[in-house]
């Protein structure tokens, strides 16, 4: 990850945990859906890793939101 786009991850992770407390899902019970570690979870939620597609689509399934959503970054 490059240090210039910290603050991005950082904003999608903030969204991913909205849309989970929204849908009132543990990280764990998140991580069991899309077929990840909790602990890869709460990695995105803290903005410290980059996600692939196939993640972002399928938190998307999940969580029963559009691509564009996670990245709609508040300021």
């Amino acid at each position: 990850m490059r240090t210039e786009y910290k603050t991005l991850y950082e904003k999608f992770g903030l969204n991913v945990v909205y849309y989970r407390k929204r849908k009132r899902l543990t990280q764990l019970q998140l991580a069991e859906q899309i077929n990840v570690d909790r602990s890869h979870i709460s990695a995105i939620e803290l903005g410290n890793v980059g996600v692939s597609f196939d993640v972002i689509f399928k938190l998307c399934e999940v969580l029963e939101i559009k691509p564009r959503d996670l990245f709609d970054f508040r300021d």
